[in-house]
């Protein structure tokens, strides 16, 4: 019984090691001073804490502690009483109890108010009927005391007198609405109106009716408990239901930002009608707006979105409200608002909504703003969204957008080509304009991504003899002279001249050169003279590649042979257009020859010293193909057919199928509003409390925290989660039940005496692995023989880790037989609890990929069922999302490759990329790198995955 006793003070201490014993704690109290009997007192409120009743003490404290006048021993002695157990085993009140009824009723009248509202205080905390009884005179007198402090506290304590020993004073009701009506202090209205609201809800009706047209300037607590007494009172008291919302709608002006938001969700519980959805959702844009809190921030703008999916487009004119949000500094915020805006746009506010959005773009060319670039390539991407929904406005944003090429940020320059890609193809009366605005920025473009993007554009959609010739210009101006290779030597051999020449003028006489020799790292030998010969070479080759030189030149002089081969391809098809579009012979022939010694020119350089690295595989037999079909002029129709309109089917064709998925997920996304005649009528009384999805705001929220709302474990999975500890043969059976919820792991351990004796002084000691820290130490019990005890443990968890809890159980035995010790089995914490499937952009996964320094690479050999079996298999032991479409993975060709994300309710991301294949003998081998910024969750998810391919 001790322990199921409530307690509702908490101390926190972090000193535990100095407990003193029974006779110190005597001595303290009879002979120290008060400063003495203050540190005695906290030591001895530890050791009650910790499960030590130290029962002994009582009379010691009821002597030498409570007659002191000393107001910090005196605040001490009110947490004494509210733990100490004041019966005895018979469930008797304690002889020594009468003293202290007799101490608290004189605090109860002391002259000075502080102590009569700390007395008041510990009344209002105890339960005993004996110990309340003879106190109750004076509770009721200090609701008539002249301070307010001693009458608010009055108030709560008549509150729980009544609320736990009713027949003490059954007209508490009566008595405190009296008092309200008389009250001038707000601090004691509001303990009063609560009162009423949950002893006679009805009384609390009638006083907020006489009060009605006060409520606008009540302080924010007793507003509070109005709205909360409205909350419950709209479903019985329908005829009041229209005062009510009027009440709400005032409260949603009031002053408190936290009013504001209780009102506002309490009126979406009393009402659907329009006006007041909006009012509710300007409420919760103007407290994001004025909320110094991020974490508030967030979680207003979940109401908002939750708001605005049950009414759908109601709001769309709010839309400019809520992208005032992105003044915030928090790159969150900012991404949450602007969201839900996006999915508010509609052709009636498209051109205010991305007119803004212009300018915050333009905003983030000059202001210093920490993730600056992050918030570009939101604009951008929003920017993007709303030219693709509504063509009406790609044309005032695509040349705005693509002044962000000049970016050397990839990630900038790759979302605007992707813009740019889209809109070129969908709205082919742009086509002109774009590819103009491409040829003029060209030369100034910095990112390798952004040159290929353009090019391929430029490729495609130049339709005309003028632009094929603009484009030709243009891409001839960034490549510089030609051939590549023989002017970069002849430069080189310039500069060698030019060194040799000032060498000569400076130094008459040469030094002589070293005869000794070096051995190089094939196994040769060289001179010195040779060797620094070399290295002077390499030096001018290195300062010949860092000087002023067209974009395109310099980048193929880097060794981006990519690049290389893409303007390969894109000079192939400008000259099958041109031979198309133009008759002249001559012009086409010269054409022709010049896209064929540029191509030749890149091979030269790739097999040259001036790259850091030779010309790849790769981009050299794309090249050699492209010189082979431009050879084969006019004949290859086949190659011609795959450069003029394979390349731009395959692009259009990808459009079409993204166009198509987004169309399937906003369909699925929708909610279906369609009631058909037969449909079944649903009664929220009757129906279970999970499928009140309409219901009560507060109630859904207090549903959705107790658990209720995602159904209650049913036994097997309850039973799945028992954890035994210790052996059936053992002296003291344990075993445990594990709850995980989120940041909580909770231990309910049930222990089992099989002895015939009983166990003094038992205590379960845990410890952890990894980052998981113990909350509370378990207090010490006494277990009867064949009996049982149930003990709590609270672990806290601070990252995606897999921890191990250990421990022992350590018990007395009968007589003096010494202490006992039984080690428990290891409670192993699965990383899947603090896991969930996430989705993000292909981009976002190649800058996690590109960042992240953990990497756990896990090797597959299984003979599982099929490759997508056991991708399949591998998503649900993970809890992992499949990034790759199902497009990509269908088909059987032996072979899968696919992207995995999660992410932690810590926030921490892991990646994944699994590449498999199946030999003809049905066995799976491969393997999976995961990568994560800490190294927890890599090893982890490694040691999970490892386990499954085994199951």
């Amino acid at each position: 019984m001790v322990a199921a006793e409530p307690c509702y003070t908490v101390i926190c201490t972090d000193d535990t090691t100095d407990q003193l014993s029974i006779q110190e704690f005597k001595s303290a109290f009879e002979k120290g001073s008060d400063e003495v009997k203050i540190e005695t007192m906290r030591k001895l409120l530890i050791t009650m804490l910790n499960g030590d009743p130290c029962s002994q003490i009582l009379m010691h404290v009821i002597r030498f502690v409570m007659p002191s006048k000393n107001k910090a021993l005196k605040k001490l002695l009110h947490f004494y009483w509210e733990i100490c157990p004041k019966t005895n085993p018979d469930g008797k009140l304690k002889q020594e109890m009468l003293l202290v009824c007799n101490a608290l009723r004189s605090d109860l009248q002391h002259p000075n108010e502080y102590i009569r509202g700390a007395t008041l205080r510990i009344v209002s905390k105890l339960r005993e009927p004996e110990l309340l009884e003879p106190l109750l005179p004076c509770c009721r007198s200090c609701l008539e005391h002249r301070h307010s402090y001693v009458r608010k506290n009055a108030v709560f304590a008549i509150y729980s007198i009544y609320k736990y020993c009713d027949y003490l004073i059954p007209d508490a009701p009566e008595l405190i609405q009296t008092f309200l009506i008389a009250e001038a202090d707000m601090t004691c209205k509001r303990n009063a109106f609560v009162m009423l609201c949950n002893t006679q809800q009805a009384r609390a009706v009638d006083y907020l009716k006489q009060v009605y047209n006060q409520i606008q300037s009540f302080d924010e607590p007793l507003q509070l408990a109005i709205i909360e007494l409205i909350r419950k009172d709209c479903r019985n008291n329908t005829a009041e239901k229209a005062r009510y919302i009027k009440c709400i709608f005032e409260l949603l002006n009031a002053s408190s930002h936290t009013v504001k938001y209780e009102a506002a969700t309490t009126l979406m519980a009393l009402t659907h009608n329009p006006v007041a959805v909006k009012a509710v959702a300007s409420c919760y844009i103007e407290l994001i707006a004025k909320e110094a809190d991020n974490n508030i921030k967030l979680i207003v703008l979940d109401r908002l979105d939750d708001l605005r999916k049950k009414h759908d487009r109601m709001l769309d004119d709010l839309v400019m409200d809520i992208l005032r949000v992105l003044t915030s500094p928090d790159i969150d915020v900012r991404r949450k608002a602007l969201g839900i805006a996006l999915e508010m746009v509609s052709a009636r506010n498209v051109v205010e909504v991305v007119s803004f959005l212009k300018k915050e773009l333009l905003k983030t060319q000059d202001q210093d703003y920490e993730k600056n670039t992050e918030y570009r390539q939101l604009m951008i991407q929003a920017i993007h969204t709303c030219a693709i929904r509504f063509s009406e406005v790609a044309s005032d944003v695509v040349h705005v957008l693509m002044e962000f090429l000049y970016d050397a940020n990839n990630s900038a320059a790759v979302d605007v080509l992707a813009f740019v890609r889209e809109v070129i193809e969908k709205i082919p009366s742009l086509r002109t304009s774009i590819t103009g605005k491409l040829l003029e920025i060209f030369l100034d473009m910095k990112s390798s991504k952004a040159i290929r993007g353009a090019l391929w554009i430029i490729g495609e959609y130049s339709e005309d003899a003028v632009g094929v010739q603009e484009a030709w210009k243009q891409i001839r101006e960034g490549l510089g002279e030609l051939p590549i290779l023989a002017s970069e030597q002849s430069m080189l051999e310039q500069a060698q001249r030019e060194e040799d020449s000032s060498e000569s003028a400076h130094d008459t006489k040469q030094p002589a050169v070293s005869s000794s020799r070096r051995v190089l790292a094939d196994g040769t030998y060289a001179s010195e003279s040779a060797l620094t010969s070399d290295s002077k070479t390499s030096s001018k080759i290195e300062a010949i590649k860092s000087a002023d030189k067209p974009p395109l030149r310099a980048q193929i002089l880097g060794g981006d042979f990519f690049l290389g081969a893409v303007l390969s391809s894109t000079l192939t098809k400008l000259v099958y257009k041109y031979f198309d579009l133009c008759d002249d012979e001559r012009k086409k022939n010269t054409l022709r020859a010049e896209a064929m010694l540029i191509m030749t020119g890149i091979i030269r350089v790739g097999q040259s010293q001036f790259p850091p690295a030779p010309i790849d595989e790769d981009s050299y037999d794309r090249i050699m193909s492209c010189i082979k079909s431009l050879a084969g002029l006019p004949a290859d129709n086949v190659m011609k057919n795959i450069f003029t309109v394979d390349c731009k089917a395959a692009f259009t064709n990808m459009v079409e199928v993204q166009e198509q998925k987004n169309a399937a997920k906003n369909s699925e996304n929708k909610k279906t509003t369609k009631v058909q005649v037969d449909d079944a009528i649903t009664f929220r009384q009757f129906s279970k409390k999970n499928a009140a999805d309409d219901g009560d705001e507060f109630e859904l929220d207090l549903t959705r925290a107790t658990g209720e709302g995602y159904g209650r474990d049913d036994l097997m999975s309850q039973l799945n989660r028992v954890v035994q500890l210790t052996g059936f043969s053992d002296p003291v059976y344990a075993e445990a039940y594990v709850t995980v919820n989120q940041y909580d792991v909770l231990l309910d351990v049930l222990v089992i005496n099989q002895t015939s004796e009983t166990l003094q002084n038992l205590t379960v000691e845990f410890s952890t692995l990894g980052d998981l820290r113990l909350v509370e130490k378990p207090g010490q019990y006494t277990v009867g023989p064949h009996s049982f005890h149930s003990i709590k443990a609270n672990i806290k968890v601070s990252s995606t880790e897999t921890g191990v809890i250990f421990g022992n159980i350590i018990y007395d035995g009968p007589g003096a037989s010494g202490s006992h010790c039984i080690i428990l089995n290891d409670i192993r914490i699965d990383i899947m609890d603090y896991i969930n499937p996430a989705t993000c952009t292909e981009t976002q996964f190649r800058n996690m990929w590109t960042e992240f320094e953990w990497e756990n690479k896990v090797n597959l050999s299984t003979t599982a069922g099929d490759l997508k079996a056991f991708l399949d298999h591998i998503l649900k032991s993970t809890n992992m999302a499949c990034l790759t479409p199902d497009s990509v993975l269908s088909g059987e060709c032996g072979f899968l490759s696919a992207n995995l994300y999660a992410k932690s309710i810590f926030g921490e991301d892991a990646i994944a990329n699994l590449s498999i294949e199946q030999h003809k003998e049905g066995q799976i081998t491969g393997h999976i790198r995961i990568r994560s910024k800490t190294q927890g969750i890599a090893l982890s998810l490694g040691d999970k995955i490892a386990m499954t391919q085994k199951a």
